[in-house]
């Protein structure tokens, strides 16, 4: 961001970060936040004021403008007969590539393709991967062009019918053209929660690395065939509670697997819109992340 000093979470009252992740996950509305805000004795005017300040800011966060000569972006719709019967994501690949490449699937928080998780695939593109961003949103019309208005459309999605648009996604991928027909997988917050869910049901996925994520049901990890980077943040009750016993499953069910979970980190801290980024955090999740892709994507089929 271009901003000369970049507000953190240490800028806010953990309380506030708290009621923040509540309505982040829609489990409060803006009015809740408001009035849970109004409680700590904040006016009204200063509520609105931190809420706005711990919105997205897509504009000063993108690293990667739409139109970068680099890449070649285009929309693309696929058939999903077992979900919502259309489906549409966002696919992303280097203008001059040489050869087939490894494929990304990126996936979204629970606000459906906004303007940060294009921009997520666009980096990837840039490493030189093939990157595909499903829009869960799009049988309801797609991203509505803000978070409050794409927080509630997703309280109205099927789950059973999105999830089914994903793995048509994953179906729709295994021919693309210019692939070298190995798949990886990268998704944040309800994403992680859908990479973890993709991974005990696509055994040819290679990669998998769940940001923040809520873990598969125990009884389906032993199907996991992929390497996981299960990526956590260190303050992340609701995620956190659940992870030692998806660690233990992983382990019983010998899947191959590494976490990491930075000391000082909110929930969502890889999200650059937003003051829950933590930098260092997020560079070195990054790192690891493509480490991982590049050791397992770029093998021979």
């Amino acid at each position: 961001m271009t901003d000369k000093k970049r507000l953190t979470a240490d800028d806010f009252d953990p309380k506030v970060m708290r009621l923040f992740d509540q309505y982040v996950h829609g489990q409060i509305d803006r009015r809740g936040f408001l009035t849970g805000a109004g409680q700590m004795a904040i006016s009204a005017a200063a509520a609105t004021g931190l809420l706005a300040a711990l919105s997205p800011n897509f504009a000063a966060a993108q690293q990667i403008k739409p139109d970068d000569k680099r890449l070649k972006a285009e929309y693309v719709e696929f058939d999903s007969p077992n979900g919502y019967g259309k489906a549409r994501g966002y696919l992303v690949r280097p203008a001059n590539s040489k050869g087939p490449l490894p494929v990304v699937l990126v996936v979204h928080e629970n606000r459906g393709l906004n303007p940060h998780i294009e921009d997520v695939a666009r980096r990837f593109a840039l490493e030189n991967y093939i990157a595909f961003a499903p829009d869960a949103l799009f049988p309801l019309g797609g991203y509505p062009g803000d978070e409050d208005s794409a927080r509630t459309l997703f309280g109205k999605l099927d789950q059973a019918k999105t999830k089914e648009d994903f793995l048509a996604a994953v179906t729709m991928l295994a021919t693309l053209k210019g692939s070298n027909g190995r798949l990886g997988a990268v998704g944040f917050c309800y994403g992680g929660g859908m990479v973890n869910f993709l991974a005990t049901r696509v055994p040819t996925l290679a990669a998998a690395a769940p940001f923040y994520g809520q873990g598969a049901p125990l009884e389906d990890v032993a199907m996991i065939k992929a390497e996981m980077l299960v990526v956590l943040a260190a303050t992340d009750e609701r995620i956190n509670a659940a992870w030692p016993a998806y660690e233990a499953a992983l382990k019983e069910a010998k899947v191959k697997y590494t976490s990491f979970q930075p000391a000082g980190t909110q929930h969502g801290f890889h999200n650059d819109t937003t003051p829950r980024y933590d930098e260092k955090a997020a560079h070195q999740a990054w790192e690891l992340t493509t480490a991982l892709f590049e050791r397992k994507l770029r093998k021979e089929v």
